[in-house]
């Protein structure tokens, strides 16, 4: 025998060998027994609740802006600082609306003269056409004199109305200069505290297309509101005049208790999801809490005490294909494979409990849900039962995981 065919033979062989080792042990790993992840059923408390974030704020806040433009000739206010309502909080410079106040008020005198001229033409031209009637009644005029006096005294009758409206439109000009001249202070319009500030001196605004807002004032800064965004899916369970809880990064040890006000009806969508604002009032009498501070609320819309719960693992487990067939004896209808209707109750599930280490069906009726556990209403499960929450070896392994579902 020659060398190669030496070679050839030993590859054949160490082939052969390799495939049958690899067929052995595939053989004896689809023979591996089936292996459940289990937990126990418990008595309990359980706490339904509702979590969502939301910003803090003043119950009122009102934003202070200039009707006028100008140069910011002077600041009054300044962050954190507690105004009344009718205090000047800042000036505009009021030089040019001062010259426009004088101007309005000279023109308003020049109407007056005027009128006062006006009036003395029409006294003077009603003189005349009174002469001219007299001379007619003689016969010592002609009718043409006559008509132009009365035209004449008509004409200074209405130039007086005239001189009327021009005087009206005069004083008219100068109160609205001294308005102007007036929101040249700018006025806290309520009690309160100064949060912001966005202007400095010599700073000109301008109010041309929209008033410019100088100043930030919170009414009340020991009662403040919380606005959360609460998803779509849970805003139904939130009721007004339901209590909350949130806690901000600033104290985290410390729990705030509010009381929620409204929910409104607005929704709010960013990237296809959509949330509602739930208003939370809380009361802050040591100002603790500050405007745009981030709130992490929860909301108990449900509690029990002292009630039979299942893990919530075990309501998402599903047996994976072929573990009914290899426990032997099932049949479809039966009660470890009963499916679940299509027109069932959501709140009507199936969880899996070990008996003699084989796995059996349970219909239970669920109640309200911690997101840990889950009440148990109806169904013969007691604490201390054994219930699968996962499977994994024999001939299905590893598609268990694929095959669950979330509650």
């Amino acid at each position: 025998m020659t060398k190669r065919r030496i070679i050839l033979l030993a590859a054949v062989i160490g082939t052969a060998a390799a495939g049958i080792a690899t067929w052995r042990w595939r053989a004896g790993a689809g023979k591996s027994p089936m292996q459940f992840d289990t937990a126990k059923v418990e008595r309990g408390k359980i706490v339904a609740k509702v979590t969502a974030t939301g910003t803090l704020s003043a119950i009122v806040t009102v934003q202070v802006g200039t009707q006028v433009s100008g140069r910011i000739a002077a600041l009054y206010a300044d962050f954190n600082s507690p105004v009344k309502k009718g205090q000047i909080i800042a000036k505009i410079d009021p030089l040019l609306y001062q010259a426009a106040v004088d101007q309005a008020r000279a023109n308003l005198v020049a109407a007056d003269g005027n009128l006062v001229k006006a009036k003395v033409q029409a006294v003077d031209a009603r003189r005349q056409y009174v002469r001219q009637q007299g001379l007619a009644e003689r016969k010592l005029n002609a009718q043409a004199d006559l008509d132009t006096a009365q035209a004449n005294a008509d004409a200074a009758d209405a130039n007086v109305k005239a001189s009327e409206g021009a005087v009206a439109q005069a004083r008219a000009g100068l109160r609205q200069a001294e308005v102007n001249l007036a929101y040249t202070d700018i006025i806290s319009p309520t009690n309160g505290t100064v949060i912001s500030r966005n202007v400095d001196v010599g700073q000109t605004v301008a109010a041309s297309l929209q008033a410019p807002t100088l100043f930030v004032i919170a009414e009340d800064l020991s009662k403040m509101q919380v606005d959360t965004s609460v998803a779509e899916s849970d805003i139904g369970r939130l009721q007004p005049g339901m209590p909350a809880t949130f806690t901000v990064d600033a104290y985290p040890s410390e729990v705030f208790r509010g009381t929620v006000r409204q929910i409104r009806k607005a929704p709010q969508t960013v990237q296809n999801v959509v949330t509602y604002d739930a208003v939370i009032d809380v009361a802050n009498p040591e100002f603790k809490l500050m405007p745009g501070m981030t709130a992490n609320a929860t909301f108990v819309y449900a509690e029990k005490d002292d009630v039979t719960k299942v893990p919530n693992a075990a309501l998402r487990f599903r047996p994976p294909p072929g573990m009914l067939a290899t426990l032997g004896g099932q049949r479809s209808g039966s009660p470890q494979a009963a499916p679940r209707a299509a027109n069932e109750a959501p709140d009507r599930r199936t969880v899996w409990t070990l008996v003699e280490e084989r796995p059996v069906a349970v219909r239970i009726r669920t109640g309200i849900s911690d997101g840990t556990f889950t009440e148990v209403s109806e169904g013969d499960l007691k604490p201390g039962d054994v219930v699968v929450t996962d499977a994994v070896g024999g001939p299905a392994s590893g598609m268990a995981a694929g095959l669950r579902r979330g509650l």
